[in-house]
C-alpha cells in the first residue's frame, strides 16, 4: 500500500516539476571547459552544488577521481577513508553492504530503524536514508567527494559530521564499450561491462554497466562449513540522457543483490560454560544460526532535470525513489548453540524530491531550494536465548516512518575581487512516526522467522507515537582569495540530526513518573524518546597551489561543540522477571571536537607525491547515565567511538613512458592511532594503532585502449578490528571488566558470553585488465 502511494507521488512530482523547463535552457557546463580546468591542475568539485575548483571552495574537502581510484585498485567506497583525514568508513559487522560512517567524531554504527546516520551518503545527489546497501562498489565512477564538518545548509539533516558524494560518469557523445576483469587472492573474480552510445545526432544517449563481484571467504564457519567473509554480488546501472541545446535530463536506475554469507565474528573469550577455545584464525567462526539466509537487495530510480532559462539562472529538479530489503542471521556469541542468536529483517523505502534554483551573475552566486523526503524503515528481529530458559525469544517489530521538508538558501557575495562572504540557512521540519512491538515467546522463535514459540505474557512494548522537530541551521563564511591559486577562509556552520524513538526500548520498564501506579502513554513515550542532536562548528582553512601549480596544499583547523549527543546501545536486562535484551538510548550530554587537517600533492615530472594528516582531540564534556537509578556523569571514563586521534597517509606514484604506452608504479602507507569501538573503552575490542601498506603496478597502452595492473592491499597482512559486540560485566562507572577468579570475563547476556570482533580484510593481491573500444 505505502509503496504504491510513494510511486504515485513520485510520478506526480516529476510531472509537476517538468513544467519548470518550458522555457529555453542550456546544459550545465561544457565538458571542454571542465577538461581545460583539470588540465590546468585544478580539481573540479560540486560541494556547493555548483562546479568549482577545489582550491576555491571554502570547505574542508577530499576529492578523488575515478581514474585515481582505478589506478589504486580501490574496491568499494570504504577505500577513501585511507586518504581522507579524520574519516572512518567500514562495513558494519555481519554484512558486506551496511555502512558505518564517522567524520570528525560524528557518526552512527547502529543500523536499526529509528536511528539516523550522522554522515550523509549521496549517490548522484540523492541522499541514501538508511545505511543498508550503502557500501557502494566502485565502478563507472567520475569521482568521490568527502565533505568534512556539518553540511546542514546545502545537504540537510543527518549531515552533522559531513557528507560523502559518489558521482557517476555522464555519457559521452561517441559510442563506448569498456570491459574490466579482475582475478586475485581468495579466488577473487570480478567483471564489469560498461557501454554507452548516442542515438542519432547525439541528443539522446543511452548507457549502462553490469558488474559481477565474487570472492571466496577469508575463513570458514567451522559449524556449517560455509565460507566466512566471502563476496557474491550482482550490480548494475542504466542511464538515458537527453542533451538538447536547451535542456538536459537524465533518467538513471541502479540495482544490487548481495547474497554473500553472513559474516561470522571471532570470539575473544573462552566459552563460559562449554570452555570453547579462542580460534587461532580471526576469520574463522563457529556460529550455528543459518536462517534466514543473508540477502541484501537494493534498487533505485532517479530523474534529474536541468534548465538554464537565462545566462544567470539555472533550475534543477531531482526526483528519486529507492527501496532495499535485507535478511541477516546474526550470531552474537559465534557458537553453535542457539543463544543470543538474532535473525533480522530490514526493509526500507524512500521517496525524495529536491528543487534547486541557482543564480550566478556578477558578484552574487548561490542557490535556493526545497527538499522533501518520505521514508519508511521496518526492522524485525528475534533475540533467541534458548539455552537460558526453555527456548526464550524476545521479538521486536519496529516500524518507523520519517517525513521531512526543508527550505534552504546559500549565497556567496563578492565584496571585491579578493573578498567574499557566504551566508546560508536551512529550515527543516522533521516528523517521526513509530510503531514498536516487543513480545516474549517461549518454546521457540517468533512466527515472523518461522519459529514455533508461543507468546508469553503481554507485550513488553506496544507503542505508537509521533514526534516532530523543527530546526534552523545557519552557515556563514568569509573568504579571501588574493589570486586564483590561494584561498584563506573562516566559517561557521551548524548540523542537526533528528530525534526519535528507541526501537529496542521496553515500555514496561518505563518509570512511573507521577507515582499513580500505572505507566501512562506519555510516560512510555518519554522513556522511549530521544532528542535531536546538534553541532556548532567553527573552521579556518588555507588552500594554495604553489610552484607553477605543481604543489597543492590544503590546511584546516576546526572546533566543534556537540550537544544532546545520541548514544544508542543495548544491554542485558530483565523484562517481567525474564532475562532479555533492551535498548538504552540517551542524549548523554555534551562533547567537544577540535583538530587540524592537512592534505598535500606534489607533481614533478612523472612523480606524484601526496599525503594527508588528521588530528582530532575528541572528548565528552558531559555523559549522563543512570547508575542505581541515580543520574551520574561518567564523561571522564568514556571515549568518542570510531574516532582515532591520528589518521594519515603517504603515497608515491611514478609514471614513465614504456614503448608507446606508459607504466605507473604506486605505493602507499595509511595509518590510524588507537580506535575505540564503543563509548565504554574495552581492551578486548578496541583496536591499537596500526598501519596498512598498498602497492600497484599498472601499464596503460597507447590512447588507453587497454591496461593491465597488479595491485596489493594490506601487504603486511595486518589483523585489525573494525567492529564487534560486547556483553560482559563491568564497573558501571569506569567500564572496567569484572572478571572471574580465573581472569575470565563474566557474561551478562547468554550463557557463554558475547565478546565478538570483526576484522578488516587480510592481504590481497589481484590482477586487473581493462579493454576500451
Amino acid at each position: 500500500m505505502h509503496t504504491r502511494t510513494l510511486l504515485c507521488r513520485a510520478s506526480l512530482i516529476a510531472a509537476a516539476t517538468a513544467g519548470l523547463y518550458a522555457m529555453p535552457a542550456f546544459a550545465q557546463e561544457t565538458a571542454g571547459q571542465t577538461a581545460a580546468d583539470e588540465d590546468d591542475g585544478a580539481i573540479i568539485v560540486t560541494a556547493r552544488r555548483r562546479e568549482e575548483t577545489l582550491t576555491n571552495v571554502p570547505i574542508a574537502i577530499t576529492a578523488i577521481s575515478g581514474e585515481e581510484l582505478a589506478n589504486r585498485g580501490a574496491i568499494d567506497i570504504t577505500a577513501i577513508a585511507e586518504q581522507a583525514p579524520n574519516v572512518t568508513l567500514e562495513a558494519s559487522r555481519g554484512t558486506n553492504s551496511t555502512l558505518s560512517a564517522f567524520i570528525r567524531g560524528v557518526g552512527q554504527q547502529d543500523p536499526v530503524s529509528g536511528f539516523e546516520q550522522g554522515v550523509g551518503i549521496y549517490l548522484d545527489d540523492v541522499y541514501l536514508n538508511r545505511p543498508q546497501a550503502a557500501v557502494l562498489d566502485i565502478y563507472d565512477v567520475e569521482r568521490i567527494e568527502v565533505l568534512r564538518g556539518p553540511q546542514g545548509t546545502l545537504y540537510g539533516r543527518n549531515t552533522i559530521g559531513g557528507a560523502v558524494k559518489y558521482v557517476t560518469k555522464r555519457l559521452g557523445d561517441v559510442a563506448h564499450l569498456s570491459l574490466r576483469g579482475t582475478y586475485g587472492s581468495y579466488n577473487q573474480a570480478d567483471g564489469v561491462i560498461t557501454a554507452s552510445t548516442p542515438i542519432g545526432d547525439g541528443t539522446v544517449r543511452i548507457g549502462g554497466s553490469l558488474a559481477r563481484l565474487t570472492r571466496n571467504g577469508f575463513g570458514t564457519n567451522l559449524t556449517t562449513n560455509d565460507e566466512n567473509y566471502n563476496k557474491n554480488i550482482w550490480a548494475g546501472r542504466g542511464t538515458i540522457e537527453l542533451h538538447a541545446a536547451d535542456f538536459f535530463a537524465r533518467v538513471s536506475g541502479d540495482y544490487s543483490r548481495d547474497t554473500s554469507n553472513a559474516r561470522g565474528g571471532h570470539r575473544l573469550m573462552i566459552g563460559a560454560q562449554s570452555g570453547a577455545p579462542i580460534l587461532p584464525n580471526v576469520f574463522d567462526t563457529r556460529g550455528g544460526l543459518t536462517s534466514p539466509k543473508q540477502d541484501v537487495e537494493a534498487w533505485g530510480a532517479t530523474l534529474f532535470m536541468e534548465g538554464h532559462p537565462t545566462d544567470s539562472l539555472t533550475v534543477r529538479s531531482i526526483t528519486s525513489y529507492r527501496k532495499d530489503d535485507s535478511s541477516s542471521p546474526i550470531d552474537f556469541d559465534a557458537l553453535p548453540a542457539t543463544d543470543v542468536d538474532v535473525p533480522a529483517f530490514y526493509k526500507n523505502t524512500q521517496l525524495s524530491q529536491e528543487v534547486q534554483v541557482l543564480y550566478d551573475s556578477g558578484p552574487v552566486h548561490g542557490l535556493a531550494g526545497f527538499y522533501y523526503l518520505d521514508a519508511t524503515a521496518l526492522t524485525q528481529f528475534d533475540v533467541r536465548l534458548f539455552t537460558t530458559l526453555n527456548g526464550l525469544t524476545a521479538y521486536t517489530n519496529a516500524d518507523v516512518r520519517t517525513e521531512t521538508m526543508a527550505g534552504f538558501a546559500n549565497f556567496t557575495f563578492d565584496l571585491n575581487d579578493q573578498f567574499s562572504v557566504e551566508l546560508g540557512g536551512r529550515y527543516t521540519w522533521d516528523q517521526r512516526k513509530a510503531r514498536i512491538l516487543r513480545q516474549n515467546y517461549l518454546g521457540g522463535g517468533s512466527t515472523t522467522f518461522g519459529g514455533t514459540g508461543a507468546p508469553f505474557g503481554g507485550p513488553s512494548t506496544n507503542f505508537r507515537g509521533t514526534n516532530a522537530f523543527k530546526k534552523f541551521t545557519p552557515k556563514a563564511s568569509l573568504a579571501w582569495k588574493p589570486n586564483s591559486d590561494n584561498t584563506l577562509y573562516a566559517s561557521y556552520s551548524q548540523g542537526f540530526k533528528g530525534g526519535g524513538f528507541d526501537p529496542r526500548g521496553v515500555g514496561t520498564n518505563a518509570p512511573d513518573v507521577n507515582g499513580n501506579g500505572t505507566r501512562e502513554d506519555s510516560e512510555i513515550a518519554a522513556y522511549l524518546s530521544f532528542r535531536p542532536e546538534k553541532v556548532n562548528s567553527y573552521e579556518v582553512g588555507y588552500k594554495t597551489r604553489l610552484f607553477d601549480r605543481k604543489l597543492s596544499l590544503n590546511l584546516a583547523a576546526f572546533h566543534a561543540d556537540y550537544t544532546d549527543v545520541q548514544i544508542p546501545g543495548s544491554v542485558a536486562c530483565t523484562v517481567a522477571g525474564l532475562p532479555s535484551f533492551c535498548g538504552v538510548v540517551s542524549n548523554a550530554g555534551k562533547a567537544r571536537m577540535r583538530g587540524v587537517e592537512a592534505e598535500a600533492r606534489l607533481r614533478t615530472g612523472g612523480l606524484t607525491l601526496q599525503g594527508s594528516l588528521g588530528y582530532i582531540d575528541a572528548k565528552f564534556r558531559q555523559y549522563i547515565t543512570n547508575i542505581a537509578s541515580k543520574p551520574t556523569d561518567v564523561a571522564a571514563y568514556r571515549k568518542i567511538q570510531n574516532t582515532p586521534a591520528w589518521t594519515g597517509n603517504v603515497s608515491a606514484d611514478y609514471g614513465v613512458d614504456l614503448g608507446e604506452g606508459s607504466l605507473n608504479f604506486g605505493a602507499g602507507l595509511s595509518w590510524k592511532s588507537k580506535t575505540y569501538q564503543f563509548e565504554t573503552p574495552s581492551d578486548y575490542l578496541d583496536q591499537p594503532a596500526y598501519a596498512l601498506v598498498d602497492a600497484s603496478l599498472v601499464y596503460h597502452a597507447p590512447d588507453k585502449r587497454w591496461s593491465i595492473g597488479v595491485f596489493g592491499k594490506n601487504l603486511t597482512d595486518k589483523r585489525y578490528k573494525t567492529s564487534g559486540y560486547i556483553f560482559i560485566a563491568g564497573n558501571a562507572v569506569t567500564g572496567v571488566p569484572v572478571l572471574t577468579p580465573g581472569g575470565q570475563p563474566i557474561p551478562t547476556l547468554g550463557k557463554e558470553g558475547v565478546l565478538t570482533a570483526y576484522y578488516g580484510n587480510p592481504r590481497q593481491v589481484y590482477l586487473t585488465a581493462t579493454l576500451n573500444f
